[in-house]
């Protein structure tokens, strides 16, 4: 067996990075040690960011021409339209995305079970030929000059040997690639334990996500819908030994919601502790790491499951570029742009994680009583509730300091700079970089190199995107031998 890329893992990671790879017809094998996808709904919310880089995976699967998958997980899916937070006696509603996003098609949050996402990114595999191959294991591997020898277990037993150009581990908190790869996994544990579970729950308002705030953390309610109406979450105390039933449970809901809340028919029950680690590497000679293998934290501002799959976008292009003959060096900027967003992201879910959660007296002092004095205030912090959502959304990571970004000569002073995401990239549906070009100045010398489509436009700045949406290069008119130097020095094979 070989393929140029093996994928190890299963998840949303391994699955929209398969998916990527497939689309620059980068040949891919993906395996998974379990037997199924997950049928548990995990993860539950999907940002703008990550609905705009799977708008271009496109396989004509179901009703209606050529849908893409961001299309069927919003069909799939629920949008979030508004927080309550119960706290101190009062019920403040807070608006969520109410603000004009008009650089993005996806101005909302959506509310989706990892289970459906799964499956949507599975059958858009299965749509253009690539096969997950389950209760398949990493067992041992070996890195060569021309590639990486990997042995896989099979259901039946039996080890088979296959040849790829590269591995990616997108294989969880306890990834065999990184271990294989001899990367650290640094960080810690929180000492909180969690419960989970998807339920039924009458007494609350539908459509709306409810936080109910006291001195011993929150509880969450999210509308999930499927496969069930609602997802609890509750930190619970410290004297808890044992996993707690519907009982156990309801009465934890009770002390936050004085009995207005009644739980019903479980699904899916849980508990939990979360971590807060990061790999020391994303790389190791041809083996790379991706999503929860490169970094887990807490759920706190739903960046887990999103920051993977734009892990795995940034580097589907890479790896595809460089086995269509690119310089090699492409796969160095990897690390160099994604390793600073986990760590952002972990910075960010800590912060969030820790104000919910201390018991320290000041933070409960401040979640009991300054808060519900202060929510009332959010719905007219227009500027602040922007920041935060533009920050959870993801529509604000750039690459400004990768050596990917370049600022050419007579680049306007306003406007997205090199390394940030364009708005609204021209081509969603095309894989490959786009040109930017001025409507007015003569046709471009590089039109139809590796993939690189040009869109006329009025103005006078040369932009040049890249397959991920982010500007790689930037310049007025006068910088066409800029340009040509970039594109000399990143296309070439």
């Amino acid at each position: 067996m070989s393929a140029d890329v093996l994928v190890v893992g299963a998840g949303p990671t391994g699955l929209a990075l398969a998916a990527h790879l497939a689309a620059f017809d980068v040949s891919v094998m993906i395996v998974d040690r379990a037997a199924d996808r997950a049928h548990e709904s995990r993860a539950l919310a999907i940002q703008p960011r990550t609905l705009e880089v799977l708008a271009g995976l496109r396989d004509g699967a179901g009703p209606g021409p050529d849908r893409s998958v961001s299309q069927r997980l919003v069909s799939a899916g629920n949008r979030m339209a508004r927080l309550q937070v119960h706290a101190g006696g009062r019920v403040t509603t807070v608006p969520m995305f109410d603000l004009a996003m008009f650089d993005t098609a996806y101005p909302y949050l959506l509310v989706l079970s990892q289970a459906q996402t799964e499956r949507i990114l599975a059958e858009h595999l299965a749509a253009v030929g690539v096969e997950v191959r389950r209760q398949v294991t990493l067992t041992d591997l070996t890195q060569a000059p021309d590639g990486v020898e990997c042995a896989l277990r099979g259901p039946d037993g039996r080890v088979e040997t296959a040849h790829a150009r590269y591995v990616v581990g997108c294989d969880g908190a306890q990834s065999t690639v990184r271990r294989h790869a001899g990367i650290e996994f640094a960080g810690s544990t929180y000492p909180q334990v969690f419960a989970l579970a998807d339920l039924e729950a009458d007494g609350l308002e539908r459509g709306t996500a409810h936080a109910y705030l006291s001195a011993g953390g929150p509880l969450f309610f999210f509308p999930l819908e499927r496969p069930a109406t609602w997802r609890l979450l509750v930190m619970l105390p410290r004297s808890t030994s044992d996993t707690p039933g519907l009982d156990a449970l309801q009465a934890l809901t009770d002390g936050y919601t004085g009995g207005t809340v009644r739980l019903r028919d479980p699904v899916w029950m849980t508990t939990f502790r979360l971590h807060l680690r990061a790999a020391t590497a994303y790389r190791s000679g041809r083996l790379f790491l991706a999503g929860d293998a490169a970094h887990i934290h807490s759920p706190a501002g739903a960046q887990g499951m999103n920051t993977g799959i734009q892990d795995a976008t940034n580097l589907a292009w890479k790896l595809a570029a460089v086995l269509r003959g690119g310089p090699a060096e492409l796969l160095d900027t990897y690390e160099a742009e994604r390793a600073p967003v986990g760590r952002w992201v972990m910075r960010l879910s800590d912060r969030a994680f820790t104000a919910a959660t201390s018991t320290s007296a000041p933070v409960r002092f401040a979640r009991t009583r300054v808060v519900p004095l202060l929510l009332p205030l959010a719905s007219r912090l227009r500027r602040a509730r922007s920041t935060v959502l533009r920050a959870t959304s993801q529509l604000d990571i750039r690459y400004r300091h990768s050596p990917l970004s370049t600022e050419g000569p007579g680049a306007p002073r306003r406007g997205p700079r090199a390394g940030d995401r364009l708005p609204e990239p021209p081509g969603t549906a095309m894989p490959g970089w786009q040109l930017l070009w001025p409507s007015d100045a003569p046709a471009p010398e590089h039109g139809t190199a590796q993939r690189l489509t040009v869109h006329r436009r009025p103005g006078k700045a040369i932009l040049l995107v890249r397959p991920d949406g982010h500007i790689g290069y930037r310049s007025g008119p006068e910088g066409v031998d800029g340009l040509n130097a970039y594109i000399g020095r990143w296309f070439a094979g």
